[in-house]
């Protein structure tokens, strides 16, 4: 695994969403759609918490331990730091500021932005058999969003509006530990978790109007307990529970009908109002390790329950939708009908924006819907919900486990398992989950460290089926809310609930039926890792991941009740029938090729292809083989280089630079041809360019109304543009007083390092002493690295510290350096006026922030200055 800790820490940022980029960009990208995972103290679920109260980070651990549920590449684990048995502390400042900014090229003017943040922290002992450790931590940014519409004037003409809407926000966290050893073999753990956040004018940016604006706020507790207990000299128990409660609510304007122009503007009101939720979770873990000869067996459970209430009055409003027409009558200068030859108008393609300019200009002139209509006006579709906001679910899951590390020679270790999986809400009860891994180091022995190491692995990974889906089928079952949709309305203002009940408008129902699947992913990985001269280490690791089940959530379209007079409802119908097919091959290096420089990074090729992106993704037809493609994470090359240069007169470099390909997007007609409600239709490849509705771009021709016989392109059909950035912190450490004496964490879980692994080192004593496992994948003949990541170890990043009792350092970090454009994905709606184009700045990299600085700025500075004893 690659372990941070102590001055390793130092290089990553201390802002909380960077630092989560770092993360993500240090573990790599996991396979399947779900991204890596991060464990807090060895709790799922957790916050991130601030980078001064974390003692250790550990990346690609031992990926196909039977411990975990979810794949191990790119799962995150975070241990924080212990009470000390002196006083230390820390305090740090870090502001940023739209001077020290580049400008955003999507807007003209640079606009107001300010960040300021505040981290301190202080830990030292109680008792002597007692410790704590205190970290408080605000964050205030003036931000901005970034609108960027095609408008109409008052005198209906379209134009390009672009605008920054300032987006402030702010957050407050809370986080003591406490440490206290109960007797010689037993300890105790409590950390509490405070943290509030208040988010100002959300659901503005983009096509989306400042009309649109709503406040949201959440408020977090969290609790955690651990016990170890050294049962004896070979074996450890250690139990975990966690407490969580998060309120959240967000208050907007929803007495205003939503107009949605696809893909040029959405105005009007914001249709949240007023939420409320509450979610209450409990997690409890009991682990115990036992080595035994040549074995380290690890068995336990985890046992995690919620109970979530939410009232969601989304949508009261009503929601007006244009998204433009196929075959709509050609209009002259005056606004009537081009006619042919035979006296018949002349049909074509008009935008989302030309229907909406459409419906205003008749309706300016008197007309009725049903002239607006003929003339290619009035809205596509009309949706709105009604009745009881208030939805409560609870949901529970049970995950067992037992693994075994079998030392079978000194040079060779066989890792296998068996982990068990259930959970409430679905009837899926066959979730077992097989582990099997080996590590050989090829000619090692006792006496001689393997300089090549052989591993691979094997597994079965099931995913957990989201407790919103069962609160979103019991909200929307018709009863407890009314969700009316009602294709190309007949009016134009909002009727009442009433009236759409007495025309048996249909409805909008959403189920989770009996037949639903957990999704699970089966993968493969073999690799080979080398040690080089020079303190460098390379990795090479493949891996094959099939996913089965994947979740996905079908649209049935709308047809005629048993009478023949009116329409059904319309069923959304969430499904586990989606398939992933995904190749990876990922190359590691880590060097330290002198004292003062050290350099690690990886390059991965990866293939991707799949038939859902997960249960969001609604399939343009039933026909899933046509809908097998490109998935949404299918990026071919990704690249990160990370390190640290000492430079002269103690000024620490810290680099960070990522580079990818682009991902792919998906290329919609922007209509509803097949009528299941929803507007992600693809075109068909042209034949005949002459045909209405042929649209030339230049990903290819396309038919933006095909028949039976066309074939439909595939699913995320174009390609994004690359990303390229440099992040750099650079610091300087002046230290004074007398040399700081060394001072250890009262982490007492463990004892002396914990029991031994069979034939080899043990496990250091795991997280918080309970028991690091036997050598397992570590490798046979100390080989490291490897399947668990590639090198790895201490002091990757270098530099921190003075030695002196009292530091001062400033640091000056830079997100994108070199003010590179990294563009976000293209427009991919060929009815918009805007298709093809990009019209904002992507993520460049690995998660949020790796661009730049949002829509404030592209590239952004900041300043720090921190105080330690």
């Amino acid at each position: 695994a690659l372990v941070l800790r102590g001055e390793d820490l130092e290089a990553l940022s201390d802002d909380p969403d960077q630092l989560a980029s770092d993360l993500q960009a240090l573990a790599g990208p996991a396979a399947g759609p779900n991204g890596g995972q991060i464990f807090i103290d060895g709790f799922s679920g957790g916050q991130l918490p601030p980078k001064s109260s974390i003692r250790e980070i550990r990346v690609n651990q031992n990926p196909f331990s039977a411990e975990y549920d979810r794949l191990g590449f790119g799962r995150i684990e975070i241990f924080t730091k212990p009470g000390s048995d002196k006083f230390r502390g820390q305090f740090m400042t870090m502001i940023s500021d739209n001077v020290l900014n580049a400008r955003n090229p999507f807007v003209e003017t640079k606009p107001d932005f300010r960040s300021k943040f505040f981290d301190g922290s202080v830990s030292g002992p109680i008792t002597k058999k007692s410790s704590f450790n205190l970290n408080v931590e605000h964050r205030g940014i003036d931000e901005n969003a970034l609108i960027n519409a095609t408008l109409l004037d008052a005198s209906l003409t379209p134009y390009r509006f672009t605008d920054a809407v300032q987006t402030p926000n702010s957050r407050w966290q809370i986080n003591p530990r406490f440490d206290l050893q109960l007797n010689d073999k037993n300890t105790l753990t409590a950390r509490y978790s405070y943290s509030t956040v208040d988010d100002q004018a959300n659901g503005i940016g983009n096509f989306s109007l400042a009309s649109r604006g709503f406040d949201a706020f959440s408020t977090n507790h969290t609790v955690q307990l651990t016990e170890t207990a050294i049962l004896s000299p070979n074996a450890i128990n250690e139990t975990r529970l966690q407490f969580n409660r998060r309120s959240n609510g967000s208050n907007g304007d929803n007495t205003l009908p939503t107009i949605n122009v696809l893909d040029a503007f959405t105005g009007g009101g914001s249709q949240v109002g007023l939420v409320r939720g509450t979610t209450n979770s409990w997690e409890i873990q009991n682990i115990t390790s036992r080595t035994s000869g040549k074995h380290a067996w690890k068995f336990g459970g985890r046992v995690r329950t919620s109970s979530n209430s939410d009232s969601n009055p989304q949508n009261f409003g009503g929601t007006f939708t244009y998204s433009g027409v196929q075959n709509a009558p050609q209009l002259d200068a005056s606004g009537n009908p081009i006619l042919d030859a035979s006296g018949n108008p002349v049909l074509g393609r008009i935008t989302s924006i030309e229907q909406y300019r459409r419906t205003l200009l008749f309706q300016q002139q008197g007309l009725g819907i049903d002239a607006i209509r003929s003339l290619g006006g009035g809205a596509s579709q009309f949706t709105i919900a009604g009745g009881n906001p208030l939805a409560t679910v609870k949901q529970t899951d049970v995950g067992l486990f037992l693994l075994d590390d079998w030392r079978v020679k000194p040079n060779l270790t066989l890792s296998y398992g068996l982990r068990y999986e259930a959970q409430t809400n679905i009837d899926d009860l066959r979730n077992f989950s097989p582990r099997l891994s080996f590590a050989w180091g090829v000619g090692g022995s006792a006496n001689k460290a393997a300089k090549t190491v052989i591993r691979g692995g094997g597994g079965i990974f099931y995913d957990r089926v989201d407790d919103t889906l069962t609160l979103n089928a019991q909200r929307f079952n018709g009863l407890t809310q009314q969700s009316y949709l009602i294709q190309n309305p007949a009016f134009l203002a909002v009727p009442s609930l009433s009236s759409l009940e007495a025309a048996r408008q249909p409805q909008n129902i959403r189920q989770l039926p009996d037949s639903i699947r957990a999704p699970y992913i089966m993968q493969t990985a073999i690799g080979i890792d080398r040690q080089l001269p020079k303190n460098t280490s390379v990795s090479m690791t493949y891996t094959f991941s099939r996913g089965v089940h994947m979740l996905r959530t079908v649209s049935l379209p709308l047809a005629p009740d048993a009478a023949g007079q009116t329409l059904s409802n319309n069923l959304y119908l969430y499904e586990s029938s989606g398939t992933l097919r995904q190749n990876q091959l990922i190359t590691n290096v880590n060097t330290r090729f002198s004292r003062r420089v050290s350099l690690f990074g990886f390059y991965m090729l990866n293939f991707a292809r799949g038939d859902t992106d997960g249960v969001g993704t609604f399939p343009a037809t039933r026909n899933y083989a046509l809908e097998y493609g490109s998935t949404a994470f299918d990026t071919r090359h990704r690249v990160f280089l990370g390190g640290s240069v000492t430079a002269p007169y103690g000024i620490s470099l810290s680099p960070f630079i990522t580079a990818n390909s682009g991902g792919p997007f998906n290329i919609i007609t922007g209509t509803d041809n097949n009528r299941d409600s929803i507007f992600n239709d693809r075109p068909a490849f042209a034949t005949d360019l002459t045909a209405r509705g042929v649209v030339a771009t230049r990903f290819g021709t396309f038919n933006t109304n095909p028949g039976p016989s066309d074939v439909i392109i595939p699913r995320n059909y174009g390609r994004a543009p690359g990303a390229f950035t440099i992040n750099l912190r650079t610091s300087k450490t002046w230290g004074f007083g007398k040399r700081a004496e060394a001072t250890a964490g009262n982490d007492f879980g463990g004892g002396p390092g914990g029991p031994g692994g069979p034939g080899g080192p043990g496990g250091g004593g795991g997280p918080r002493g309970g028991g690091g496992g036997g050598g397992g994948m570590r490798g046979g003949g100390g080989g490291g690295g490897g399947m668990r990541g590639g090198g790895g170890g201490g002091g990757m990043f270098g530099g921190g510290s003075s030695g002196k009792k009292y530091n001062i350092t400033l640091s000056v970090s830079a997100r994108n350096l070199l003010n590179n454009v990294n563009l976000s994905s293209p427009n991919g709606n060929l009815t918009s006026t805007l298709f093809g184009q990009s019209l904002s700045l992507g993520g460049g990299g690995f998660g949020p922030g790796g661009g730049g600085g949002g829509a404030s700025s592209n590239r952004r500075l900041d300043l720090s200055l921190r105080f330690s004893f």
